[in-house]
C-alpha cells in the first residue's frame, strides 16, 4: 500500500477520542481524511511560547516561484499548491525550524489562542513522500491552533494571513515514538508548507 495515501482516520470522532497524534483533519464535515491536520496528542511539557519563533532562514518574497532553506526546496507560485523536495543532505531534525516562504501582509497576527484556516501539504523525511495536503483534498482547514502538534502550535505564532511558512518539525514536536503507521514511522521528521488564509 503506498504510504501516501494510506493514512485517513475514518471520523472526527476518532480523532477527537485519542488518535490524535497528527490524525483528521478539521473541515467542518464529520469524515476526515487520513493522517490530516496535526491534532494535538498528549499535552505538551511546557505551554508553548506567545512569541514568534526566530526563522532560520531569510524570507522569500511571493514572486519568486522557489525557495529554498536547510536542505529543502519549495517550488510554486502564490495561492497555487507548493511541492516540497527534501536534498539527500536532508536528515532528523532535532529542533523546530521555521521559514518564510514569503510573508503575509494581513491581520490579526496568529497567537497560541487563534483559530486558523490554512492551506497545507505535507512531508515525511523518511519516506520523501507526501502524506496529507489540503490542496488536493480541495478544501482549506479550520482548526484552533492550541488543539493540534506542539510543532504547529509554536511554528505558526507571528504568522500573517497571505504567508507561506515552512516548518520542519521534529519527531518530539509531531508523532513522537508511536509514528502514525503507515504513512509516519516513529520519531519521524515532518515538514510542512502552511499558507495562512485567516
Amino acid at each position: 500500500m503506498n504510504r501516501g495515501t494510506a493514512a485517513p482516520v475514518r471520523t472526527l470522532a476518532l480523532v477527537v477520542a485519542g488518535l490524535a497524534l497528527f490524525a483528521g483533519c478539521w473541515t467542518g464535515s464529520e469524515e476526515a481524511s487520513s493522517a490530516s491536520t496535526p491534532q494535538a496528542s498528549a499535552p505538551a511539557a511546557t505551554a508553548p511560547p506567545a512569541v514568534a519563533p526566530v526563522p532560520v532562514c531569510p524570507a522569500g518574497a511571493a514572486t519568486e516561484s522557489t525557495y529554498k532553506c536547510q536542505d529543502v526546496t519549495v517550488t510554486g507560485a502564490k495561492d497555487e499548491e507548493p511541492t516540497i523536495a527534501l536534498s539527500d543532505d536532508f536528515g532528523p531534525a532535532s529542533e523546530l525550524a521555521v521559514a518564510d516562504v514569503y510573508e503575509g501582509t494581513g491581520e490579526p497576527v496568529v497567537s497560541t489562542a487563534a483559530v486558523v484556516t490554512v492551506n497545507y501539504v505535507g512531508m515525511g523525511e523518511q519516506s520523501r513522500e507526501v502524506f496529507d495536503s489540503s490542496w488536493q483534498r480541495g478544501q482549506p482547514a479550520t482548526f484552533p491552533l492550541d488543539g493540534v502538534i506542539q510543532g504547529w502550535t509554536e511554528g505558526l505564532i507571528g504568522m500573517k494571513p497571505g504567508g507561506r511558512r515552512l516548518l520542519i518539525i521534529p519527531g518530539s514536536m509531531a508523532y513522537r515514538e508511536a509514528g502514525s503507521p503507515p504513512a509516519i514511522g516513529p520519531d519521524e521528521t515532518l515538514v510542512f508548507v502552511v499558507d495562512l488564509i485567516q
